[in-house]
Formats: C-alpha cells, structure tokens, sequence
C-alpha cells in the first residue's frame, strides 16, 4: 500500500491507485520511549523500566476498591463457559511466558491449558474444535511461526486471542481479539519487558476467564488481583540488588557453559535465564526441570559449569533445594535465587540472590528479574553488542 501524509490526515492507496480505507490508531509512545535515557544501553533502560511497563499493563484494568478486572479494551470471543480447553502457542522467550501463562489457565480458571511451539503447532497433527481457545503470544505481532499457528487454528474454526506490544500488527488483524501489553517499544533485540508484561497480561487473562466460568468468587478475585497490583513494586525493589548481581557477573563472566534448573513455575523462568544468557553472551547455557537432573543433566556438573537455580516460594521449594544440595555435593557451584526470608543454611550455594517474597503465582515475574540483569552483565563484562546480538533480529517474520 502506499500512504500520503498532509497537514490535515493522510491518504491510503493500493499498488493500482485505489483509495483504501484504514482505520487510525494513536499510539501512546513519545520520543523519549525510543531513546536510551542516560543509560549505557537500551537493554539496561528496559530492565529498569519494567516496573512502570508492568503497572502499564495491570493498573488501567485492574480496581481494588471495589475489586474489579475493567478490561474495556478486550472482548473474548466466545463464552467463558464454552471453552473446553486453552492452548498457548509462542516462539521464544513468549513460549517461556506461556507455559507460565498454562499454569495461571489451570490453577485460576481451572481450565486445561498446554503451551505448544508456534513452528510446531503450525504443522501439528489433529484438528481444533470451538471449544479449544488458541491464545497466540508475539511481542511483534509479526512472527511469521505464530502467524502460521493463527492461520491454523482459524482454520479448524477455533477462536483466537493475540497477546501482542505492537498496536495494529498482523497477529492482532488476524486473530478475533486483542489484549495488548501496553508495554511501549522495545529496542533493544532482547525481550525484557515485553515478558514481564507478558507474564502480568496472562494472570489477568486467567483471572477474567475464572470469572467468567464461575471458579473465582468475588473474595478470591479480591485476592488475587490484590496479589498482581503490588507486583510493580517487588520488580522494582529487585532492581536495588543490581550492583551484587554485577559482581557476580564480574566473577562469573569467564565461564564457557551455564546450566539453569527450577521446579514447577520456576522451570519456564530458568529456560528464560539460560535464553538471555545464551542470546546476549554467546555462552553456551541449558535450561532444564530440576527433577529431570539425575536423568542426565548431572553428568555435566563439575566446578567449571556454573548451575544457577531458581527456589521460588511454592510447595516445590524443598524439591529445589535437594536438587540444589544434589549439585553441591557433585563438586558444582550454585548461584540460587531464593525469596527474602528463606531459611537457607550455609554452604547451600555458592551464591545467593534474594528476590522479594511474594505469593506463588507471583514469583515468576520477580523472580525473572535477577536473571535478567546476570545474562546482561556478563555480556557487558564480555565487552559484546548487547542490544544487537549476531544473527539475531527483533522480529522474526520469516520461516
């Protein structure tokens, strides 16, 4: 298409000269959301951001007084009640934020939920019913791997809700709703903020749909959405923690490989700490389930392979602990991310990194954080282009 800019609007034609209608949207993104503010690169900015990217995200849909989800700019496209069973398809750091989304799906709208690779699902076998919502996570809204799985599900006749940051992207014309992050623009080639908004979007998701299907009473919303409300502020108090995780970085910055472990919803948060590292540092790092470790993973510790593990404050934390112990005893160095207050006795870990204490479900946007800030340090220590990393791009709108 071809666009005509003048004074008093602008004029849209296709390739044969005929005029074409087009909706206007206004984007809420001034100059200063593209430039670096004082920082050494944009991937420190939007770190630092994320706990006004977060509140972007929750806060315009989410009242205390009274308890209330207000979600004015989303309309689910079918029943809540209809809905037999969610399926999330994402590429990337989205997928990670996904198979934490299919737990939010299970555990607050009690709805069977799985995550599937976007490259996967595109081409997977069996067909969608109407029952079956396909929730399709891109921070673009242009990766051309879930524009695929979209046109897939859509085939089969299942309804279709986009997780998108870009406004008026492909994903969000194609699919039959949009909930947008409202997370601003992110430059720099490595998802930070757009997964933590992401993350935050998919517990209100979850939350609307266990209203809708009658699993959240009005105390349990109350909770719930009181829970989310002070995430921001947990992501920022981790911030203040940022010249220890510097050091570590200083310390650490020379290894060749990483692993990372967690259970449960820490499991997506280590794969997505082992994505940044590899993503930014060119260190070879695995992520993995922690009670997969003696299936394999353990071969590799030795003292030369840094493991860093995630405890978060759940029910699995002693499970974690005793991979963590298992590690230790092989000779291996642990870097834990542990909440405050966590009764870790001496000589667990070689490191500990604590994050605020914070319900459950909340964990993993915090908890994310520390990793975040680790895989960028290391990468700066390592004197690499951090915002431009080799063979990568922001977008992957291509097979």
């Amino acid at each position: 298409e071809i666009v005509a800019l003048r004074s008093d609007g602008a004029e849209f034609q296709d390739l044969n000269n005929r005029p074409r209608d087009r909706r206007l949207i206004s984007v809420p993104w001034g100059p200063m959301a593209a430039a670096k503010a004082g920082h050494r690169h944009f991937m420190h900015k939007e770190i630092h951001e994320q706990p006004d990217t977060l509140a972007d995200t929750i806060r315009p849909r989410v009242t205390l007084e009274p308890a209330e989800l207000r979600l004015q700019d989303f309309q689910l496209p079918v029943d809540g009640r209809d809905i037999e069973r969610a399926v999330i398809v994402a590429s990337g750091s989205s997928n990670f934020a996904g198979m934490v989304g299919a737990r939010y799906l299970r555990e607050l709208a009690q709805l069977p939920a799985t995550t599937e690779v976007a490259s996967e699902f595109a081409y997977g076998p069996g067909p969608l019913s109407p029952g079956t919502l396909v929730i399709a996570i891109s921070q673009s809204g242009a990766t051309a791997d879930v524009l695929l799985a979209v046109e897939r599900a859509r085939a089969d006749g299942a309804p279709v809700v986009a997780l998108v940051n870009t406004v008026g992207s492909e994903l969000t014309r194609t699919a039959d709703a949009a909930f947008h992050l409202h997370a601003g623009p992110e430059i720099s080639v490595c998802a930070t903020k757009t997964f933590v908004s992401q993350l935050g979007a998919l517990y209100l998701l979850s939350c609307h749909l266990g209203v809708l299907r009658g699993i959240l009473s009005p105390d349990q919303l109350a909770r719930r959405l009181t829970h989310i409300a002070h995430a921001p502020l947990a992501v920022g108090r981790v911030l203040e923690v940022e010249n220890q995780i510097e050091e570590l970085a200083r310390r650490y910055h020379d290894a060749a490989n990483f692993l990372y472990m967690g259970r449960g919803l820490a499991h997506p948060i280590a794969l997505e700490g082992a994505l940044k590292l590899k993503e930014i540092s060119y260190i070879h790092a695995e992520g993995f389930a922690a009670g997969e470790l003696k299936h394999g993973p353990i071969a590799l510790v030795a003292p030369d392979i840094p493991v860093v593990a995630v405890a978060l404050n759940d029910e699995l934390r002693p499970k974690i602990l005793n991979a963590v112990e298992q590690t230790r005893s092989r000779n291996g160095r642990v870097i834990l991310i542990a909440s405050e207050g966590d009764d870790i006795h001496a000589g667990i870990a070689e490191e500990v990194i604590t994050v605020p204490r914070t319900p459950p479900l909340i964990a993993p946007i915090v908890s994310v954080v520390p990793l975040q800030l680790f895989a960028y340090h290391i990468a700066v220590w390592l004197g690499l282009d951090v915002d431009q990393p080799r063979n990568l791009a922001k977008s992957v709108t291509v097979e």
